[in-house]
């Protein structure tokens, strides 16, 4: 197994906050969600339907458009 304990993250998420507009006012689909992605590692994303695991997924992907919010 390679030793990756000096290198940098290869991605960080910090306070990650995705807010929907809808006809009714925004709503939160996920908020302060913080995490850091480690060269190795293998990242399992685990929670209750409607958790945020998606949006904080897509939104790490930048699939998820942003505007407003």
């Amino acid at each position: 197994m390679l030793d990756h304990t000096n290198e940098a993250p290869i991605a960080q998420i910090q306070g990650l906050r995705v807010e929907f507009q809808t006809k009714d006012g925004p709503v939160v689909g996920v908020e302060d969600v913080s995490f850091d992605i480690n060269p190795g590692e293998t990242v399992c994303v685990v929670g209750e339907s409607g958790s945020g695991k998606s949006v904080s997924s897509l939104s790490l992907m930048r699939l998820v458009e942003y505007g407003g919010g």
